[in-house]
């Protein structure tokens, strides 16, 4: 098989995975907090294991690193608590669309953090996005589960857009695997304390998910999406990961028989697709 072309189904593999994730959100009888903490601890133990069975070495290089990754991971725990309570006040479908959404935040958190310049065609394309969320409103009342659901994976995708940011400082000299192992233990680390003060019957089915949503849909996931992009250009990548709430809301139709209304298959057409055109433009300038 050619490289790129198994590169590719690497990344479209993995992709489909991350989608299916919020699936779990639904299908677990834990809160979102339990989630997360299940999906962390198994994802990074079992990286763990494989980095030590190839004795490969990951440690960072300075104390400063460590501090800052450990800081990331706690937005990590934050953020897929958020997701995860999103998926279980609303549904799947705006939970996703939410999240995806989060290019709107980076435009303007990133030149603050980075000095850079702020670009008329990036903040216009965030007010596209944002209308796109609008849309997605069911009602401007925060006793609409709907909406309150709706606030909880924006809250997520604020988080994960400062995660996105800080993430890039690490991008130059570390992998992208070991730089997940750290922020993922570190994110088990801040939620395990809550096991101390209450701890939900958790059923053996619930177990099983959460050992398979740690396992195969973060851990190797994260290791296909890693492995495909050896072969196919960053770029690429991103927009295949755009597919993400696609392959989602179509699995939470399958799976969980959640349809979305018609204002959220608008709304989540215009996110996608203004994020889709994005993700092209800046494939060219580059």
């Amino acid at each position: 098989m050619d490289k790129r072309l198994g590169g590719l189904l690497q990344i479209h593999a993995a992709v489909l995975l991350f989608g299916l994730t919020g699936i779990f959100g639904k299908s677990i009888n834990l809160p979102a907090r339990y989630i997360t903490l299940g999906r962390v601890f198994f994802a990074s133990f079992s990286m763990g294991l494989f980095f030590l069975v190839r004795k490969r070495d990951v440690r960072l290089k300075s104390a400063k690193d460590y501090v800052a990754i450990i800081f990331v991971g706690a937005l990590l725990a934050f953020h897929w608590t958020a997701f995860y309570t999103s998926v279980q006040i609303s549904t799947v479908a705006i939970a996703l669309l939410t999240f995806a959404a989060y290019p709107i935040f980076v435009t303007f958190i990133e030149p603050a953090m980075f000095g850079e310049k702020l670009k008329k065609i990036d903040v216009l394309f965030s007010f596209i996005m944002f209308a796109g969320v609008l849309l997605i409103v069911p009602a401007f009342d925060l006793g609409n589960n709907m909406t309150v659901g709706l606030l909880w994976g924006l809250a997520a995708s604020v988080v994960f857009a400062f995660m996105s940011l800080l993430n890039r400082k690490f991008a130059s000299n570390y992998g992208g695997s070991v730089v997940a192992f750290y922020e993922q233990g570190a994110a088990a680390l801040f939620l395990s304390p809550i096991l101390l003060f209450y701890r939900p019957a958790a059923t053996a089915r619930d177990m099983g998910l959460l050992v398979l949503l740690g396992i195969l849909f973060t851990g190797v996931a994260h290791s296909l999406f890693i492995g495909g992009m050896k072969y196919v250009r960053a770029q690429t990548a991103g927009i295949i990961a755009s597919l993400e709430s696609v392959y989602g809301i179509i699995s939470a139709v399958l799976l969980l028989g959640e349809i979305p209304s018609v204002r959220e298959l608008i709304g989540g057409a215009i996110i996608l697709g203004t994020a889709f055109y994005s993700t092209l433009r800046s494939q060219k300038e580059g």
